[in-house]
């Protein structure tokens, strides 16, 4: 049979995007909408399963949005393709690299900024602190020191914008292409000094493997659009929801509970991912459900972290959670690439040096949060108060 179809209110999903999933996980796990002209997957069993069938849920998406303004990255390539392109990659992304490489030069650039902060009383986390830590670790593995936090900020936004306009919008598309040309540039200007003197950056790494300069550009792009917003957003996201539960923020504080925990955790409730886009490659039956050639599906991970059927109380923030089941990074051979780079620059470096510098600190305004494929706070006031 058909999916059944079910009409969304595209302003409302995009401030708050889980009541309505919380519906189709109950009445339409498996649906069409309209709006977006793509059938959502919303329960965790279900996108579990389903990410790992590549031979039917294909990444490979020659007219999606990613592919079109972006160019083909390994995230758009199934089989040996990607096989080959992520084992490049993973030279920069290891969990050996990022604790022997990137951990300790994560640890003195936050240190740095926050060394800025002192002698302020009160900052949007977001914009202050949040975005140029996550922004300054991504130069640091991209190799793209030639762009200052503020472009790479605003090249992933634009990036991340581009390839969610499922509407069509002209204005955000023409930035899309804006940020992918200055993206494209910064890397012709690196690529002699990265040719002269190797180093562990991915634009180095992925050049000395030989990839295409097509291919580079594409995968530092995949880089920045997601390495960005996700750090960005969880570090911005997971102090707002410690501050909001100051007995769990205690805990960690007691040792009984770990920064990582609140990460992952937060990662799990408020997914800064919310979905990954698939094509359908053949025809294919779920749970009685017909799926058909070069239908657009959209694996909700946003809606699969927050299963009642796996998760006992899901719209609450809980780090002591076994977040194990959680879908956050993905579960097939797409898992996130850089998600042990995320753990460490959050659940490592920036949580814990920022309460360490800040012991005190508290809200003191209003959050909002927006988005439902990528999901985050818009601000996050805080006031510093050093002990």
């Amino acid at each position: 049979m058909n999916p059944p179809v079910r009409p969304l209110d595209p302003a409302a999903f995009h401030k708050d995007p889980y009541p309505f999933l919380r519906s189709l996980r109950s009445e339409a796990p498996i649906c069409f909408v309209p709006e977006l002209d793509a059938v959502m997957v919303t329960r965790r069993d279900d996108v579990f399963a389903l990410e790992k069938k590549v031979d039917v849920f294909s990444s490979v998406q020659p007219g999606g949005l990613m592919t079109v303004l972006m160019g083909e990255n390994l995230m758009r390539k199934d089989g040996d393709e990607h096989s080959a392109e992520r084992l490049q990659m993973n030279e920069s992304l290891s969990p050996s690299m990022v604790k022997n490489q990137w951990q300790q030069l994560f640890y003195r650039d936050t240190q740095v900024l926050l060394d800025t902060l002192e002698g302020k009383t009160e900052i949007d986390l977001v914009t202050e602190f949040a975005m140029p830590v996550s922004a300054n670790a991504l130069r640091r593995v991209t190799g793209l020191n030639n762009l200052s936090p503020e472009q790479l900020d605003w090249a992933s936004q634009s990036m991340i914008d581009g390839i969610a306009n499922y509407a069509g919008n002209p204005a955000i598309e023409e930035r899309c292409h804006e940020a992918t040309g200055l993206i494209d540039q910064c890397i012709d200007d690196r690529l002699p000094e990265v040719s002269e003197t190797p180093e562990a950056s991915l634009i180095s790494v992925l050049t000395r493997a030989g990839q295409p300069l097509e291919n580079v550009r594409a995968n530092i792009k995949l880089a920045i659009s997601g390495g960005q917003n996700e750090p960005r957003d969880a570090i911005a996201g997971t102090t707002w929801a410690l501050l909001n539960h100051p007995q769990q923020l205690q805990a960690i504080r007691d040792g009984i509970n770990t920064w990582r925990d609140a990460f992952e955790e937060y990662a799990r409730w408020m997914s800064p991912i919310g979905m990954s886009p698939r094509r359908i490659a053949k025809p294919y039956q779920w749970h009685g459900v017909d799926f058909l050639p070069e239908q657009r599906v959209f694996l909700m991970f946003g809606s699969a972290n927050r299963d009642e059927a796996v998760f006992d109380k899901p719209d609450c923030f809980d780090i002591s959670r076994d977040t194990r089941k959680a879908v956050s990074f993905g579960a097939g051979p797409h898992f996130c690439a850089g998600a042990w780079v995320s753990r460490c620059l959050i659940g490592e470096v920036a949580l814990p040096l920022l309460f360490e510098r800040f012991p005190d600190m508290r809200l003191s305004g209003k959050t909002e949060f927006a988005g439902w494929a990528f999901r985050g706070p818009l601000q996050v006031q805080v006031e510093l108060q050093p002990g």
